[in-house]
């Protein structure tokens, strides 16, 4: 699954990437989707920042997958690359459950656009069905595209709610 999304956020480029970057934890309590983050590591090396966020996500599992709800399906490790001089984050997300099954990366610009910013998020979704060990090989593609399907629209909307809190948040602010 292909994840793209474009959102714009009336504010200036550099305040709406430095927001994003240093101002997540501030800001995503208010998302509904998110029951907590927590920062495990952030360095500076060479002009970039690295940083390791754990996500604790919230609602409601697909039936097929409450076989997995003891696995933790809604955290997951987050590693950020963070680089200001082109204003860009790549990203890649580790999930707690199906570990090997899940591949999800990507990468956002943050674009000027007229004294607001426009940010371009391409990422890409894939679960392997041959690593979901917890299920029976006749169901692994099923539950496969079921996986892929709850959980890039969790991305997709965490992507949108996430635009509109930095927007409250430097409404607020600035």
């Amino acid at each position: 699954m292909l994840i793209t999304v474009d959102l714009s956020v009336p504010f200036p480029r550099s305040l709406v990437y430095i927001t994003y970057r240093d101002k997540l934890l501030d800001l995503v309590s208010s998302l509904p989707n998110v029951r907590s983050v927590e920062a495990r590591s952030r360095r500076q090396e060479n002009g970039l920042i690295y940083s390791v966020n754990v996500w604790h996500g919230g609602g409601q599992i697909p039936l097929e997958l409450k076989t997995l709800s003891g696995k933790d399906l809604l955290s997951w490790t987050e590693y950020n690359t963070w680089d200001e001089s082109n204003f860009t984050h790549q990203w890649r997300i580790e999930t707690h459950a199906c570990t090997k099954a899940v591949f999800c990366q990507g990468q956002d610009c943050f674009w000027e656009d007229n004294g607001m910013t426009r940010i371009e998020t391409r990422g890409e979704l894939k679960i392997a069905p041959e690593h979901l060990d917890d299920f029976p090989q006749f169901l692994q593609g099923r539950i496969a595209s079921i996986i892929e399907n709850f959980l890039g629209n969790k991305i997709i909307l965490n992507l949108r709610q996430m635009s509109l809190e930095v927007a409250r948040y430097l409404k607020h602010t600035v």
